[in-house]
């Protein structure tokens, strides 16, 4: 997975969520950032457009991000908890 990550747009974003919640938001953010290397295998050598905000959901969560190609990571912008 190279150096891939994931992080909250803002510090604050889980703020609030339950830990089942938090712990889901990782797990997927998680397997997106892997998920996400192998598509663009360049990395930080990418030179294209960005995929642009993106919605993905599994049970009850639900969550905006942004894959920011050439620094290699997820950035979570918005949550949504159905529990």
């Amino acid at each position: 997975m190279a150096d891939w990550r994931w992080e909250p747009f803002q510090d604050d974003l889980l703020d609030g969520l339950p830990d089942v919640a938090r712990v889901e938001v990782g797990r997927l953010a998680n397997e997106i950032a892997v998920r996400e290397s192998m598509v663009f295998l360049e990395g930080a050598a990418y030179t294209g457009p960005g995929p642009g905000v993106r919605t993905e959901s599994r049970g009850l969560l639900m969550f905006d991000y942004l894959t920011d190609v050439r620094g290699e990571r997820i950035v979570v912008v918005q949550v949504s908890w159905f529990g």
